[in-house]
């Protein structure tokens, strides 16, 4: 192995230079180095609005920002998750945001070290202890107590992990939960109302230690028994959780039942305990409970007092390397191997790798693991970041002909008080820091010949928010504002009486930047860049236009490529469009009005009305709504001369009609381009899973006669594969009928379906069939309703049911 590193006593300035002499030329270079060039100037703009927190933060790193946007606070007494919503139905210029919360478990976590009875037997020989390095260690160790007794209970949440997008049902992020009574949960959001608790990792960790009587290897030493306080222990600390971290999703295969080997998804929780083991819990995808985990693995890192956990990801000439970077409160940091054998395409390391050795008594706070590109040595890189007390520990590995090479270093000057958070933007390599004082940093790595540098830049909140404090950042996933939790900070040099926590937002991004970023993705998904879309529909709905570089730009787009990616984008910014448009309410919708609708006696059965009374009523009504008017800003001199223009104002409101009505035109052209491209897809599927004149409960020859309707749609591709679809069907229309009437239903619109009786089944989406059931899924943003799937269904139907929605990309529920 080839390294290159410095370990001096104390941290360095930046990668391959000595530290300079103290004095004031140094103190001028190292204030010239942190002024960042104009090219890398961010102004951080404040994003309305702010969510207030019920309860304060607890636990380090309270904050976590998932890849399907949702940010999890986790807090004293639950985690509170707010969802991030790219809202098209909505034409206010705030960002929508969707609040749920993790409840903590009412009941403490005791951690299983023996049978009941003789734990309940020991605990009482250990408190009454004569000894009182025994009986003061035990009682005050909160371990050992979690009920609390005449101590206050541990309620809250310590930590939260957010899994990669795909893992749970509905192809989602999982959350991992870590309580302060050391309970590790998993929990999924099925029906985006509550949070279910998919399954108890340390109830099941504990079982498994029990089993094996609490020795991880059989040929491990049989230990002391539990009336031993230090084997006591020991039994608690090799089971109480510091951290958890997801790895990527991965692929295994599984053997079934006539030999045949097909590819699973699985992902990988690695959670580190007090004592330095790693359980390597490996479950199957989609993640449903118990019966989906596949193995645990247990590693011994070696490492003393163990303090923050992160996965190393690394790839390399199409092999990938996978390990784990765990860091001690004495300062040591390493890479330690995972074997994954039954994963396809991952290889491990030899040995460790130890990325820093000095015991200088600076704990680790938090480590991130970056992928990147060498521009220099022309192959991928590893950037791993830790925080370490008010610096900022960096380490690069690339592997080259000689072997693994790494470069460390640290940063200084960065914050005067230690950093408190540390977050990372893994699409450019952006870092972000901030300390309990309100100040963030952002450090951009700039790559050398042999190493990297980084320059960085001073984010004061008090510029944006006010005096504040600050507990914990997070960036979102194509890093375009930056989450911050903040109390109110000293006013005239006092501190305030109440501490009021916030989750409060900043951008990262300009509006250029997000929609050139969208129109260059290679995500090719709306829903997956929500934090990108939200900075589109801001601008949009502030300056009630669509930019002209951005149309044309994206008309190009559309041109060269074809992509429904951009039809799908192009749909999103006229639905915005449509919005700013539209005129907002008078009044609020849900409360109530104070008149009540009255009924003239002229309408009434049996009576009779007069053209006087017709009038009659016709003038108090529009006299009322005169005065309605006049009630709002105007005076009452102004309503004679504001009433005689009414020709020339109803004249000014026919083109703002006809605009909405051309984009509405534009909408829906949008719209139908997307459903004759799915269209397309279904016919292709069907054509390749059935035989000749097979049923597939598929509306076939109606989406076919659908797609042929319009006589100005004229696609080779899809007339050829009609062609050939309807020679399979061999004159067989296998229509739709109503569950009702048993009369036949019509493919005369996509959206539903209408039998000659007139009743109206709303039409799945993804299959074009009739939803003929009260329950059915719905996409996120309400766009587009979607059946279930049945058990009879095959299995290329329950693939086409999992896709997101044609229209906006959002998950279906």
């Amino acid at each position: 192995m080839a390294a290159a590193a410095e370990r001096g006593g104390s941290p360095s300035l930046s990668a391959g230079e000595e530290e300079p002499p103290l004095g004031l030329d140094s103190l001028v270079e190292e204030a010239a180095a942190a002024v960042p060039s104009a090219g890398f100037r961010l102004t951080a703009v404040r994003r309305e609005p702010a969510v207030r927190l019920q309860h304060g933060v607890s636990g380090l790193e309270p904050l976590a920002w998932s890849e399907d946007h949702r940010v999890s606070v986790s807090t004293a007494r639950s985690i509170a998750v707010l969802e991030q919503l790219s809202d098209i139905h909505s034409g206010g210029q705030e960002m929508v945001i969707h609040r749920t919360a993790v409840p903590a478990p009412s009941a403490a976590c005791l951690l299983k070290v023996g049978p009941k009875k003789e734990v309940a037997e020991c605990k009482e020989k250990f408190a009454s202890s004569m000894d009182p390095t025994v009986s003061q260690t035990f009682m005050l160790d909160r371990v050992f107590n979690p009920e609390g007794k005449s101590l206050p209970p541990m309620r809250g949440f310590k930590y939260s992990s957010w899994s990669p997008l795909g893992c749970d049902a509905n192809g989602r992020c999982l959350l991992a939960a870590l309580t302060m009574d050391n309970r590790l949960t998993i929990h999924a959001n099925l029906n985006r109302l509550q949070w279910v608790q998919l399954v108890d990792l340390t109830e099941i960790y504990g079982e498994r230690l029990y089993e094996a009587s609490y020795k991880l290897s059989k040929a491990d030493t049989p230990r002391g028994e539990l009336g031993d306080f230090s084997e006591f222990q020991r039994r608690h600390s090799m089971q109480t959780p510091v951290r958890m971290e997801w790895s990527g999703i991965c692929t295994t295969q599984q053997v079934k039942h006539n030999n045949e080997c097909r590819d699973v998804g699985s992902v990988l929780l690695a959670v580190l305990f007090e004592n330095g083991n790693i359980a390597v819990w490996q479950f199957q995808l989609p993640f449903l409970g118990k019966e989906s985990i596949t193995s645990c693995n247990t590693i011994e890192s070696g490492i003393n007092s163990p303090s923050v956990l992160s996965w190393w990801e690394y790839e390399h000439n199409n092999r990938k390397m996978s390990g784990l970077i765990v860091g001690s409160a004495f300062g040591p940091v390493k890479i330690l191997p995972v074997n994954l054998k039954a994963v396809k395409g991952y290889f491990t390391l030899r040995q460790p790798v130890v990325l820093w050795q000095e015991m200088d008594q600076l704990p680790v706070h938090s480590i991130k693991c970056i992928p990147l590109y060498h521009p220099y040595q022309k192959c991928s890189c590893s950037l791993v970041v830790a925080a370490r007390g008010a610096y900022v520990f960096w380490c690069l590995l690339l592997i080259s002909k000689a072997g693994l090479n790494v470069h460390n270093s640290h940063v200084t000057g960065l914050h005067s008080l230690p950093i408190v958070s540390m977050t990372a933007d893994k699409q450019n390599g952006t870092v972000y820091t901030c300390s309990s004082d309100g100040k963030v940093r952002q450090l951009i790595p700039i790559f050398t010949d042999i190493a990297l540098k980084f320059e960085h830049q001073l984010i004061k909140l008090s510029e944006v928010f006010g005096s504040v404090r600050t507990h914990g950042i997070a960036v979102s996933p194509c890093g375009a504002y930056l989450a911050v939790i903040t109390t109110e900070g000293m006013t005239n040099g006092l501190h305030p009486v109440n501490k009021n926590y916030q989750v409060q937002f900043v951008t990262l991004k300009t509006f250029e930047e997000a929609a050139a970023q969208l129109l260059e993705s290679s995500v090719q998904n709306l829903f997956r860049q929500v934090d990108l879309t939200d900075l589109v529909r801001w601008k949009i709905l502030k300056d009630k236009h669509i930019p002209q570089f951005l149309q044309e730009a994206l008309d190009k787009k559309i041109e060269s490529c074809g992509s429904t990616y951009f039809w799908r984008f192009k749909l999103f910014l006229l639905r915005i469009l449509y919005q700013s448009m539209q005129k907002a309410p008078s009044e609020v919708m849900w409360r109530p009005s104070h008149e009540d609708a009255k009924i003239l006696i002229s309408d009434s059965p049996g009576m009779g009305s007069t053209e006087d009374d017709q009038e009659e009523g016709t003038s108090k009504q529009a006299s009322r709504q005169s005065l309605c008017d006049t009630g709002k800003g105007m005076d009452v001199d102004d309503t004679a001369d504001d009433s005689l223009p009414q020709s020339s104002d109803v004249g000014g409101r026919e083109p703002m009609e006809e605009k909405l009505l051309e984009i509405q035109a534009q909408i829906e052209a949008v719209e139908m381009h997307l459903t004759r491209e799915h269209m397309k897809r279904v016919l292709g599927e069907v054509y390749l899973h059935t035989w000749i004149t097979e049923n597939t409960s598929i509306p076939t020859r109606g989406v076919c006669d659908f797609l042929m309707s319009d006589d100005g749609y004229d696609d080779r591709t899809a007339r050829v594969l009609i062609g050939h679809i309807l020679k399979k069907m061999n004159k067989q229309t296998f229509p739709e009928h109503c569950s009702l009437c048993k009369e036949i239903l019509p493919f005369t619109d996509r959206k539903q379906a209408v039998c000659s009786n007139g009743h109206i089944w709303l039409r799945c989406f993804l299959t074009y069939q009739s939803c003929q059931s009260l329950v059915y899924r719905r996409c996120l943003l309400h766009d587009s309703i979607a059946r279930h799937p049945t058990p009879e269904d095959p299995e290329w139907i329950k693939r086409l049911l999992q896709g997101p929605c044609t229209f906006c990309d959002s998950p279906v529920f």
